[in-house]
C-alpha cells in the first residue's frame, strides 16, 4: 500500500515510538511466505480506510528484516509473533494481536 511506511532499521522503530506521542502508530509484522499472514494483510488492505485516517501505518517484512523484528520485540517488550499488529500511543503498546485475530475494526477501537 502506498500509505504504509516501510520499517527497515532499528532507528525506524525508535522514530515510530517517538511519533506515537503525536499520532497513534500501527506496526504490522508480515511474514511474506505465510498464508495466514497473507490473509491478515488482505483484511488490512480492505480495512485500510478505517485505520489510515487515525494512525500512521508501518509495515515490516520480517523475513527480510528479522533483526528489526527482534528489536521490536525487545524494545516494546512484546512476544514476537507473525503476522502481528502492535498499536502504540504515547510510547506505549496499547494493543497487540496476531494471526487470525487481526481485524481492522478491532484495531480501530484502540486508535
Amino acid at each position: 500500500m502506498k500509505n504504509w511506511n516501510p520499517i527497515t532499521t532499528a532507528q525506524d522503530v525508535l522514530t515510530i515510538i517517538e511519533n506515537s506521542v503525536e499520532k497513534p502508530q500501527i506496526i504490522f509484522k508480515d511474514s511474506v511466505t505465510c498464508g495466514i499472514s497473507a490473509y491478515a494483510k488482505e483484511r488490512l488492505v480492505s480495512g485500510n480506510d478505517l485505520l489510515i485516517a487515525k494512525a500512521d501505518f508501518n509495515y515490516l517484512d520480517l523475513l527480510s528484516y528479522r533483526s528489526v523484528s527482534n528489536f521490536i520485540a525487545d524494545e516494546l517488550n512484546v512476544i514476537h509473533q507473525s503476522p502481528q499488529i502492535i498499536v502504540l500511543k504515547n510510547k506505549e503498546v496499547v494493543y497487540r494481536v496476531s494471526h487470525h485475530s487481526i481485524q481492522p475494526e478491532d484495531i480501530a477501537k484502540y486508535l
